[in-house]
């Protein structure tokens, strides 16, 4: 989660499951006591979006990418865990949605809200803290685990290889990154991880290209060199290589 605040009040990235709505507004009380204007979602998982009803409730203007309002109003299938995710109540919804990019001008800071072409899933969104120099960057970076790439909801790990060029472009060595999940990042944090991603990419092709079958390709330890840094995540090595050879 992340927070701007200031005299224009809170915009806030994200705001994780429901039940722990009043500890976060707790915290955000002791940074702030203006109110949360806004919450930006980064796309439509539940552990993004799922204090979205309890804000929404409370007059926060709930804004996101086109995709994710569709998302959020429908029945979803998760593939990889075979998870039936039921629509969330309208008052959840993101009530301002945007196809490409979107700017806001508040605390004095200038915010711009980008659309990555399909990644973790088909509804993501960076942001970029231009005064702050401070990068979100959603469920597109896992920093220090294997990231989750939901393909059955649009996701692809070219299109997260994609997203993560984009937060390299808008950074610099200097800018704090946010991930989805891990700690705080650099820049070189973030090209570790392009650099892990890139090389199971190419991994994956060439056996693909060999006419391996993903069994094959399991019983191969491709990643055996990565698993000590990535693989301590709640996806196993083999999970990971499964959802980035499906995607």
């Amino acid at each position: 989660i992340a927070a701007s605040t200031g005299p224009d009040g809170v915009i806030m990235v994200d705001d994780e499951y429901a039940p722990l709505t009043a500890r976060l507004l707790a915290a955000v009380e002791q940074l702030h006591s203006g109110p949360v204007r806004f919450v930006i979602n980064t796309h439509w998982h539940g552990d993004h979006t799922g204090g979205n009803a309890n804000l929404g409730g409370q007059g926060v203007m709930i804004v996101a990418h086109d995709n994710v309002r569709q998302r959020m109003s429908r029945d979803q299938f998760i593939e990889s865990f075979g998870a039936k995710v039921p629509p969330s109540p309208a008052v959840a919804w993101p009530v301002i949605t945007f196809t490409d990019t979107l700017t806001f001008y508040l605390n004095n800071d200038t915010i711009q809200v980008f659309h990555v072409a399909p990644a973790h899933t088909d509804g993501d969104a960076v942001i970029y803290f231009r005064r702050a120099d401070v990068l979100h960057m959603g469920d597109t970076y896992f920093n220090g685990l294997y990231p989750f790439i939901d393909y059955s909801t649009g996701g692809s790990l070219d299109g997260v290889i994609a997203a993560v060029d984009r937060g390299l472009a808008l950074s610099n060595d200097a800018t704090r990154i946010i991930p989805g999940h891990g700690p705080v990042a650099s820049r070189a944090d973030l090209r570790r991880y392009r650099e892990m991603l890139a090389t199971v990419r190419i991994r994956i092709l060439s056996a693909r290209l060999k006419g391996l079958t993903l069994e094959q390709v399991l019983s191969a330890h491709l990643l055996d060199e990565f698993n000590d840094s990535w693989g301590k995540g709640f996806l196993t090595p083999e999970q990971f290589l499964t959802i980035a050879w499906k995607s």
